[in-house]
C-alpha cells in the first residue's frame, strides 16, 4: 500500500525531532510508537490527508502537549556542579566545529523555551513552512515568525558566549 509506505518513510524524522522534544531515546520512541498508533488507527482518514509530513507532525505536537499537560513527562534535574565545556579550539587539539560546539549548540537549544524550540527545529531542521509550523500548532503565522526570530536570537547569543544583543530603545526582550 503506498500510503503505509509513505507513513514509514516520515519515521527517522518523526524520531529526530522526538527526540529533541523529549531528551530521552526511549520516552522519544515511545512518542513516536504512539505518533504512529494514533496515524493507523485512523488509516481510514489517510485519502482526506494530502501532506502526511504535516498530519504526523500534528499528531506528535498534540500527544506532547497533551503528556506535558497531563505531568506524565519525566524531568531530570541538572547538576549545578557539572561546569559546561568551553568551544573547542585548534590550540586545545579540538575543531571549531567538534563535539563541544555541538553540546553547545545542545546546552543552547535546551535553554529556549519550548515553544521557540519547537518552532526553530521545525523550520531550521524539518524545512517546514511558517504556514505549515503555524497549522501545526493551531497559533498566527506571526506568533510563528516571532517564536522564530527570538529563539534565533537568543541561540545566537548562547552560541557567541551569552553576550547580549544590541536592543533598540523600547524593544520587547
Amino acid at each position: 500500500m503506498s500510503d503505509e509506505n509513505d507513513l514509514l518513510s516520515w519515521v527517522p524524522r518523526l524520531r529526530r525531532y522526538a527526540r529533541v522534544l523529549r531528551h530521552d531515546a526511549d520516552e522519544a520512541d515511545d512518542l513516536v510508537q504512539d505518533t504512529l498508533e494514533r496515524a493507523w488507527s485512523r488509516a481510514g482518514l489517510w485519502q482526506g490527508v494530502t501532506d502526511m509530513r504535516s498530519w504526523l507532525f500534528s499528531i506528535m505536537h498534540n500527544l506532547h502537549v497533551d503528556a506535558l499537560r497531563r505531568g506524565r513527562l519525566m524531568t531530570v534535574p541538572l547538576d549545578d556542579d557539572e561546569a559546561a565545556p568551553g568551544p573547542a579550539t585548534p590550540a586545545t587539539g579540538g575543531s571549531p566545529f567538534g563535539l563541544l560546539v555541538v553540546r553547545d549548540l545542545q546546552t543552547g537549544l535546551d535553554a529556549l523555551p519550548p515553544e521557540q524550540r519547537e518552532v526553530l527545529l521545525l523550520v531550521a531542521l524539518e524545512g517546514m513552512s511558517y504556514a505549515e509550523v503555524a497549522l501545526l500548532q493551531g497559533v498566527p503565522i506571526g506568533t510563528v515568525m516571532s517564536r522564530l526570530s527570538r529563539g534565533r536570537e537568543r541561540l545566537r547569543q548562547h552560541m557567541e558566549g551569552g553576550r547580549p544583543a544590541a536592543s533598540s530603545p523600547g524593544a520587547r526582550n
